[in-house]
This record gives structure tokens, C-alpha cells and sequence, in this order.
């Protein structure tokens, strides 16, 4: 009865307590009390035997439980331009200071449904996050002009105009997304006239257009958080720093168990920690 005490963290009396009242429910006697000794009765021993069972498959439930946590990791879903270009870069740091933790990326472009176990985080655009139930702002981003440095090897800027007369590349969300600024506002911000002969070739994904603005193909509005890396390498420059916000801010949504799973909440806060420094970064 001590033993059981200790281990339930209560006293042997109330032990004791319990233990009448099961007897009582039941209707038999389970203990037999000799003098200072408690053995089990044969009512016991059946009774003791049967629950057994129960315990063992509820011990063996939360062990298979506790496996799946640690061994499936965490499953983080995004935006495919945000996994080349954003997310799918900056998990490096946190290889480093999590080396244990096991993250698997997935970029898709449909709202993954959360609470399924395919999914444990979501980085998403706009307005579409409002399908999750747990959601939370990351960093609204800004575009700039940006192209390789061969393509003004040959031509000099003398004025952010002068962007307008190379090949430009543009970039065409999906009807549900609010539509990201363009090459005619961005005139109009620097007081000049966009051409449109030279703006024909249109991008479905940011990722998609700034790998053609590297390969050399013309300039793009690019968003800085997606070209941090090509500008530190010189393999795209800005050579006028003109940014116009995007509509709509970026969001990171989570399935509420996925802060249960190992690293899950520290995931959840790292990434809130560099979407914030992002934001300093993107805003001019």
C-alpha cells in the first residue's frame, strides 16, 4: 500500500480509501487484511488479472503515440516560390542550431488541410489563410527592380527610367491572390511611361522570373525576400533601391498538435523570429 502511495504521490490512507470504494462498487472483496500484511483474494487475483490487460494496451497506445511524434518530424507546407527562393534556404539555420530535428518541406501551391497528419506547418499568402484555424502575420514583403549584372555590361543607367527600355519580366498570380504591383505602377513611381512592347513575357511564379532575370533575360520586380542570396553572390544587382510594398502580408499557419511533436514549438518560434528580421530587411 506504501509502494502505490509513492508511486500515485498520495498517502497510504487514501489508497486504502479508494480501494473500499471499488470494493464496495463491485460488490467483493478484493484485498484480504492479515495483521500488518495485504494479500490479494481470489476475487483479486481474477480482477487483477483482467484490468492488466487494459493497462498494458493503454501503456502500449501511448508508447506507440510517443514513436510517432519523434519519428515523423515536422512537415512544413509552402507557397513553391517561398520554398525555392525563402523558406527552403533559411532551414540551413536551422539545421545548425537544431541538428537533431527532423524537417521535411513541401512546396504546393493548394491549402493543404490541416489536422490529417500530412501537414504540420503552412506558410501561405493573403487572404487564403483564413481556411486554417490557427494562424499568425509574418512579414509583408517589397519588389524591386533586379536583373543580371551581363545585361548592363553593354548599357548604363543614367536614370531608374532607363530601366524601362530592357526587356522586362512580369509575374502573374493566381486570380485569388490580390494582384502584386506591376511594371506601369512602377513608372508612374519614378515618373516615367512603361513600354508595353517590351513587358510580353509574364511568369506564374516569382521564382520562375527571377531565375530567367539571372539567366540574363531582362529585369525583374523581384521580391527582396526571394533575392536576398543572388544579390549577395552579384548574381542579380538593383541598380536603383525603388521598392513598392505587396498587397498583402505573409502568414504561417499551424495544426495545434504540431506544437506537441519534439522542436515543434521552438519551429513555431524560429520562424516568427526571421520572418521579423525579414521584414526589416524587405522594407526600405
Amino acid at each position: 500500500m506504501s509502494a502505490a502511495a509513492k508511486e500515485l504521490g498520495v498517502t497510504p490512507s487514501a489508497v486504502s480509501q479508494q480501494v473500499r470504494k471499488l470494493e464496495e462498487s463491485l460488490g467483493v472483496t478484493l484485498l484480504e487484511r492479515i495483521g500488518r500484511r495485504v494479500e490479494l483474494t481470489s476475487w483479486g487475483v481474477l480482477f487483477h488479472k483482467e484490468i492488466a490487460k487494459g493497462f498494458g494496451q493503454l501503456l502500449h497506445s501511448v508508447d506507440v503515440l510517443e514513436r510517432a511524434r519523434s519519428q515523423t518530424g515536422i512537415v512544413l507546407s509552402a507557397l513553391s516560390s517561398v520554398v525555392n527562393k525563402w523558406i527552403g534556404r533559411k532551414v540551413f539555420e536551422w539545421q545548425v542550431i537544431y541538428p537533431d530535428a527532423n524537417v521535411k518541406i513541401i512546396g504546393r501551391d493548394e491549402e493543404p488541410k490541416m489536422g490529417d497528419g500530412s501537414c504540420d506547418f503552412r506558410i501561405t499568402y493573403g487572404k487564403r489563410v483564413d481556411v486554417h484555424a490557427h494562424f499568425t502575420a509574418l512579414y509583408t514583403d517589397w519588389i524591386v527592380p533586379a536583373c543580371s549584372p551581363r545585361l548592363l555590361a553593354k548599357r548604363a543607367l543614367n536614370s531608374p527610367a532607363d530601366i524601362l527600355t530592357f526587356p522586362l519580366l512580369n509575374i502573374e498570380w493566381e486570380q485569388h491572390y490580390l494582384r502584386p504591383p506591376q511594371w506601369s505602377e512602377w513608372a508612374q513611381l519614378v515618373g516615367a511611361v512603361c513600354n508595353e512592347k517590351l513587358s510580353g513575357l509574364f511568369f506564374a511564379l516569382s521564382s520562375s522570373a527571377i531565375d530567367a532575370a539571372v539567366n540574363g533575360h531582362g529585369f525583374v520586380l523581384a521580391q527582396v525576400s526571394m533575392i536576398e542570396d543572388e544579390l549577395n553572390s552579384g548574381t542579380l544587382v538593383a541598380p536603383y533601391d525603388i521598392r513598392l510594398q505587396l498587397p498583402e502580408s505573409y502568414y504561417l499557419a499551424w495544426d495545434r498538435a504540431a506544437l506537441e511533436k519534439p522542436y515543434g514549438k521552438e519551429f513555431h518560434k524560429w520562424i516568427i523570429s526571421i520572418a521579423r528580421k525579414q521584414a526589416i530587411i524587405s522594407a526600405p
